[in-house]
């Protein structure tokens, strides 16, 4: 009894302020200037209740310790909000510049409004620079994930091909490779929401059921062709 009450606790998940404390360790190791800002944002919340409760209410003690309760829990609040946005740049940090990084982004940030896939539409299987695409208000977008001078080849034969499968539908590029004047990989999505809008919601499923009927144009690699597989013989 005692050996399945120890399974237990060693299998069950931290708590919330575990959790709480250790993405504020990763983000402090990654980000130093976040722990800073994350005070000086409670600290602005606490001297503004401090403030209103001194000159607004400077003989209503009751109203004054409103005031002061107030501005301290939206200082906490806005703390807990800058060390969410800095500890997302550090997880996004750490594994830019990965193979996969853009499929990860895309598949657990986008609004429902924009729809990808964590998996990529092209991919040159020497190098490892892959196209990943996102289809959205704006219209089709194509991210290439990789040095830009290797993924432009790789962006130009697939809009040869979205121009073939969904004609008229406005296409974008969106670099995401580290080079100079590439998109930072925490800066993917809100960089798509800025894009101008070119389709309305009909347009967008249209092109949605199109493109599902395109499937991946991901490379075979070579070996055994599965047709060409005999039953083996007793």
């Amino acid at each position: 009894m005692a050996k399945s009450e120890k399974k237990l606790k060693v299998n069950r998940e931290p708590g919330r302020f575990a959790q709480l404390w250790s993405v504020y360790k990763m983000t402090a190791k990654v980000d130093k200037s976040a722990v800073w800002l994350s005070v000086l944002a409670l600290s602005i919340g606490v001297l503004a209740g401090v403030a209103l409760g001194v000159f607004l209410a400077p003989t209503n003690g009751w109203l004054a310790a409103v005031y002061i309760f107030t501005g301290s829990l939206s200082g906490l609040l806005s703390g807990l909000i800058v060390m969410s946005k800095r500890a997302e740049r550090a997880a996004y940090s750490r594994i830019e510049g990965q193979a996969g990084a853009v499929g990860a982004v895309l598949s657990s940030t986008l609004r429902r409004n924009w729809q990808a896939a964590d998996m990529p539409v092209a991919m040159n299987p020497k190098t490892r620079e892959a196209i990943y695409r996102a289809v959205g208000p704006a219209g089709i977008v194509l991210i290439g994930e990789g040095q830009r001078s290797r993924v432009q080849s790789l962006l130009e034969d697939e809009r040869r091909k979205l121009n073939r499968i969904a004609p008229g539908a406005p296409v974008h590029f969106i670099y995401v490779s580290g080079d100079e004047g590439s998109t930072p990989l925490y800066k993917l999505a809100p960089t798509l929401y800025k894009l101008k809008k070119g389709m309305s919601r009909s347009e967008i499923t249209a092109v949605r059921n199109r493109l599902a009927s395109m499937g991946m144009s991901l490379p075979i690699p070579k070996g055994i062709d599965p047709t060409k597989i005999r039953a083996q013989r007793r």
